[in-house]
């Protein structure tokens, strides 16, 4: 049994930072463990791959949630990074911090340390902005945030036709104000993917005090008398054990980390017993509080043919595109699809914005899947709630961990939730009714021309509705009885054990979630080492 002083489960966003920030001073021994492979696949880097990437068996956990009864019953696809870097290895490389109310609503409920100007610090020593620093912006960090250097001529269409619609240009998501519609910022350096693994991993793989272990699932956290001691783990067929002489760091996400909380005896009694699983300590709100962003695409026919589609001349304009990567480094392959969008209100008497677009210059369906409307030139747009009033669980299927947990996203649960998104389909129906875009707009592929009442829509919703991948929240930081960690990060009655992932948001930032995330663990890192000097 080898020690080290820190373990850390899960190699994904925050895993990577943490065993960065960990063993950067060559002062502790620490073991990264990853249950997916290293990141060599070349789908990865190349920002492109993401349309191969979701549907990857071996990158991507595949998870799908259990049936949803506001969804009539769909199952909704969950897909979730299972490489070095996790899902900052397959997601839309989007940067995106989220509103300064997040974070002082998180501190609000009882979080010290937890506001924006407690956290703005991080995220500007983590970064390094292409266009340099400011009051909200840094350089010199291990993650490169560009501009992007694709830009299909269609995105400019979307950015007037917005505007044109009445809503304001923002040049900068993450400035003064998120409120707009412009160019997203991406994680990319030089044209390819910048992860969390690629800037905080692979640089520092050098260093003799850290171990990175790939292809490997842990089965248990150890816990004696109330202290996490190690794990159990299962590589290349046999089953192994790890000491830990500090902490183990629980960062398998929003799905796996109270999955692996619960099969070591630590969440809700009631669902321990009922797998057989002894209760080593219980914890009410484990797997509890699960947050995620509902989506929902708007699909138009267009008369462009410089889109993503299966057709000659698309093919033909993506060819030349791929000359620009190979000189240039820019160009069609650079494209993060989902290039411009924007944080808008959904009725002028809301404070701050509560949607967020995505514009995506191909027809879209079913997470990019549906191959027959990719035969189709067209655009689409989505919308998603930004603060989401649903919630839903991650429970247990069985008391093994080869078996995916249940996810219960249950979206669209709560009526505020409904009303809101209805004004967001009616407003990406205008946005692409407006012109520059309606110039060149053929039809409506869905909703149709015929969806407008608030019955017509809202069944639309429950049709096409899914998730844009931002799960959080269901190892929750905070105090109240639903509570799994502390403004520490430290599960509640267990010593020696942290959880430091998106789980631990108590709730959803207005916005992507992977750059929050890596803030999350920096800022972990910071009061870990804190307790050892």
């Amino acid at each position: 049994m080898e020690t080290f002083d820190f373990i850390i489960i899960g190699a994904g966003s925050a895993g990577c930072v943490l065993a960065d920030k960990l063993s950067a001073s060559g002062e502790h021994s620490v073991c990264l463990l990853e249950a997916g492979k290293a990141d060599k696949n070349w789908l990865i880097h190349l920002p492109i791959g993401i349309i191969a990437l979701l549907q990857s068996h071996t990158l991507n956990w595949q998870f799908n949630s259990h049936q949803e009864k506001t969804l009539i019953n769909r199952e909704i696809f969950t897909p979730r990074g299972k490489t070095l870097g996790g899902s900052s290895s397959i997601n839309a490389m989007l940067y995106v911090r989220g509103q300064q109310q997040d974070y002082d609503h998180w501190q609000s409920l009882g979080n010290t340390g937890w506001s924006f100007n407690d956290v703005l610090p991080y995220f500007k020593a983590l970064e390094n902005q292409e266009r340099g620093a400011d009051e909200f912006h840094g350089v010199g960090g291990a993650l490169n945030v560009a501009d992007s250097v694709s830009k299909p001529a269609i995105n400019e269409d979307f950015i007037q036709s917005a505007v044109a619609a009445g809503y304001p240009e923002n040049v900068d998501f993450n400035g003064p104000s998120q409120e707009g519609v412009g160019y997203y910022q991406v994680t990319q350096k030089e044209g390819l993917r910048h992860s969390a693994a690629k800037a905080f991993l692979t640089p520092n793989l050098h260093r003799s005090n850290l171990t990175v272990i790939t292809q490997t699932q842990v089965e248990k956290v150890i816990v004696n008398n109330n202290i996490a001691t190690g794990v159990i783990y299962k590589h290349q067929g046999k089953v192994k054990q790890l000491i830990a002489k500090h902490e183990v760091i629980v960062s398998a996400g929003t799905i796996n980390s109270p999955q692996l909380l619960m099969l070591s005896g630590i969440g809700p009694k009631a669902e321990l017993e009922k797998h057989n699983i002894e209760v080593v300590h219980s914890l009410e709100g484990v797997g509890k509080n699960l947050q995620d962003h509902v989506d929902v695409l708007n699909v138009a026919q267009h008369k462009r043919t410089e889109l993503l589609a299966y057709r000659p001349k698309a093919i033909w304009w993506g060819a030349k595109e791929a000359w620009k990567f190979i000189t240039k480094r820019e160009g069609l392959l650079t494209t993060v699809i989902a290039e411009t969008g924007g944080f808008i209100k959904s009725d002028p008497t809301v404070t701050e914005p509560d949607l967020q677009l995505h514009f995506v210059p191909a027809a879209m369906d079913d997470h990019g899947r549906n191959h027959k409307l990719l035969c189709t030139y067209g655009i689409s747009l989505h919308v998603c709630l930004l603060r989401p009033k649903s919630r839903g669980t991650v429970t247990l299927n069985s008391n093994k961990i080869t078996q995916h947990p249940r996810i219960q996203l249950n979206m669209l649960d709560h009526q505020d939730d409904i009303d809101t998104m209805i004004k967001g389909v009616r407003i990406a129906k205008k946005i692409l009714s407006t012109p520059p875009l309606s110039s060149t707009h053929v039809n409506f592929i869905f909703p149709d021309e015929n969806c407008n009442s608030e019955q017509e829509i809202h069944q639309f919703l429950k049709e096409k509705c899914n998730t844009i991948y931002h799960p959080v929240g269901t190892c929750k930081m905070g105090q109240d009885e639903l509570s799994v960690v502390d403004e520490q990060l430290k599960v509640h009655g267990i010593k020696q054990l942290r959880v430091v992932d998106a789980s631990i948001m108590p709730t959803l930032i207005s916005g992507n979630t992977n750059a929050p995330t890596m803030m999350i663990a920096a800022k972990a890192a910071d009061m870990i080492l804190a307790e050892r000097s």
